[in-house]
């Protein structure tokens, strides 16, 4: 179990899945740009995280920017929008009758990936929700503003254990304050911190390996 100072952010877990330096550069060097994709997203989650917007649509409660965390992960953050859905089964909520399925739904700004960093995203969230409330999260919604539709995420157990692993190791680098090395891939142009993170330039030989090559030359030389 995680102590309130070791919890980390849920919303590195997405950018984990994404990039492993990435997350170091934002959630360990507090690195952050922005470009068109990044802001157009904060747009969208504001909207998403009014929390004076709480509402009753029959028998589903929606609610916004819902403080979540797991001492067991070691994770901390907000759900955008949880709906709550009253059944048979489920949990009590206060000031409310009856018990209620808590389903997570996640809001993103481009179009369903092939990836699965999203849905890790939301996978968290529902882990979170189940450590905080003792019930189920058996299914959760990705709704992305680009589509303007909605995916639904079974969060099975390959999800789970996915989520699990990745907090692990993200806690590992975080306690050894470690950057991963650049690993350039296709996405790094529409990232944010390509600038900071340089994938071309670091992939070359480093500075050092340079000036040692230029040293063992002259002495070639001589």
């Amino acid at each position: 179990m995680y102590g309130e100072d070791e919890l980390l952010a849920l919303s590195g877990i997405q950018h984990f899945a994404f990039c492993r330096r990435q997350w170091a550069l934002i959630h360990l060097e507090q690195e952050w740009a922005e470009n068109v994709l990044t802001a157009e997203g904060d747009l969208m989650h504001r909207r998403a995280h009014d929390e004076e917007l709480r509402e009753h649509r029959g028998n589903v409660l929606v609610v916004r920017g819902l403080a979540v965390h797991s001492r067991t992960l070691g994770l901390t953050g907000k759900c955008d929008v949880v709906e709550f859905h009253r059944g048979e089964s489920g949990h009590p909520l206060a000031g409310e009758d009856g018990l209620w399925r808590p389903v997570p739904v996640e809001y993103k700004r481009g179009r369903s990936k092939a990836n699965d960093a999203d849905r890790l995203q939301l996978a968290a969230q529902a882990l979170c929700l189940e450590e905080m409330l003792g019930c189920d999260v058996s299914e959760g919604f990705l709704y992305y503003g680009e589509t303007r539709s909605r995916e639904r995420v079974g969060l099975g157990a390959e999800l789970r254990a996915s989520v699990a692993s990745m907090a692990d190791e993200m806690h590992a680098l975080y306690r050894r304050r470690h950057t991963p090395k650049v690993k350039p891939f296709s996405a790094c142009r529409s990232c944010s911190l390509v600038d900071a993170c340089l994938p071309r330039a670091l992939d070359r030989a480093s500075v050092a390996d340079y000036v040692a090559s230029r040293l063992a030359e002259g002495g070639e030389a001589r």
